[in-house]
């Protein structure tokens, strides 16, 4: 071979050299970058991941707690209905001990007037306890409109007059509210 093929042949090969090198640099450069961003990364992801150990964590404890807090309310509300009626019996049982000594009494004594007159106070008992407690009769007598958010028809009879057609005729059976809450409605007889 001759000198200038020689000499062609050293130039490629250190073209190529330098080449290889420079592409070995590039890639030990991209290479660190890569190691970089994947240690970045790392560290990312574990506090990522302590992140959301923290929030599981406070999730279980919330709903555990909040699974106790229903469970407590559960049970504060059937002790207090419980204890609301037994308010009411013991305030209705002194009616009750009345009611029985005007039963003994009926037996043992035979003048009505008395009997009218005991049964008469513990009548007044029974409904000042009642009133106490929030229950009211209604106000329904024959004449007014009917209302059906206060009184049930029972049944519908002709009109005695005109005045009363689609009107109270008569009540059979009062309504009470208790504390302005309808709890029985009052049965009438409505005009047709």
């Amino acid at each position: 071979m001759s000198d200038k093929n020689i000499k062609k042949e050293q130039e490629q090969e250190e073209l190529q050299d330098n080449t290889a090198n420079a592409t070995t640099d590039e890639e030990l450069n991209q290479a660190d970058e890569t190691a970089e961003e994947a240690a970045s990364i790392e560290t990312e992801e574990d506090d990522t991941a302590i992140q959301l150990a923290e929030m599981k964590d406070k999730f279980v404890r919330l709903m555990a707690e909040f699974e106790n807090f229903r469970r407590r309310t559960a049970k504060e509300r059937l002790e207090l209905i419980k204890t609301a009626n037994q308010d009411t019996m013991s305030e209705l049982l002194p009616v009750l001990d009345d009611m029985e000594r005007a039963r003994q009494s009926m037996e043992a004594t035979k003048d009505l007037d008395n009997m009218l007159q005991g049964l008469e106070l513990v009548f007044h008992k029974l409904k000042h306890v009642t009133m106490q407690k929030g229950l009211k009769p209604m106000e329904t007598k024959a004449g007014d409109a009917f209302d059906s958010e206060l009184h049930e028809a029972v049944t519908q009879i002709p009109a005695p007059s005109e005045e009363l057609k689609g009107k109270i005729v008569d009540v059979i059976e009062k309504g009470y509210t208790l504390n302005e809450k309808v709890i029985r409605f009052a049965k009438v007889v409505i005009g047709a």
